[in-house]
């Protein structure tokens, strides 16, 4: 039932280049329903020409107030991190972050406890969660996360302070970028 709700929506795909590398931010009237980082350039990779902030490369010619509102989230974290906590999030339409499952919580629990520059371990978010005994779960939430940045799963590490995998292990040098983007823009 939640599918075929999913599959109503009219989605629309905004392309954005970012020090990332490319973001889609796929969405409907009802809210974002995906952010994907296609690891096109390792941002180790990239030339001195790579933006520092976000900025939209591709867009359709209507887009939703959610989408738009995502977009100046993702601008403002890219260019001004520790000022996108004060910007509204956008409706989230995703059926992995609504109903009471256990994934639907930890994200939410991530999202709401889990501020700029702060790290939290796979174990301490299962504890935040209500199930102390589920750190491989929250690990299974982060793989689902449909909307990464926006609930920020980089910010989930190993109990012994590892940084643990990013996108199924693919996306570990992105992991550290963030992190290290977020640790030197909250000092300054």
């Amino acid at each position: 039932m939640k599918k075929q709700r999913e599959s109503q929506c009219t989605q629309k795909t905004i392309s954005l280049l970012s020090p990332l590398g490319t973001i889609q931010v796929s969405g409907c009237e009802n809210g974002v329903h995906t952010i994907q980082i296609l690891m096109d350039v390792a941002p180790a990779e990239r030339s001195g020409e790579a933006p520092l902030s976000c900025v939209v490369n591709d867009s359709p010619a209507e887009t939703s107030p959610e989408l738009q509102r995502c977009v100046e989230w993702l601008q403002a974290y890219f260019s001004e991190p520790q000022t996108a906590g004060s910007l509204p999030l956008p409706a989230f339409h995703h059926p992995a972050l609504q109903g009471d499952a256990f994934t639907s919580r930890v994200l939410q629990v991530l999202l709401s406890d889990v501020k700029f520059g702060e790290t939290v371990s796979y174990k301490r978010l299962a504890e935040m969660a209500g199930n102390p005994r589920a750190a491989r779960a929250v690990g299974g939430a982060m793989r689902k996360n449909p909307i990464p940045l926006l609930i920020p799963c980089h910010r989930v590490i190993s109990s012994s302070g590892q940084s643990g995998p990013y996108m199924s292990g693919k996306g570990d040098h992105l992991k550290q970028w963030l992190l290290t983007h977020e640790r030197q823009r909250g000092e300054g």
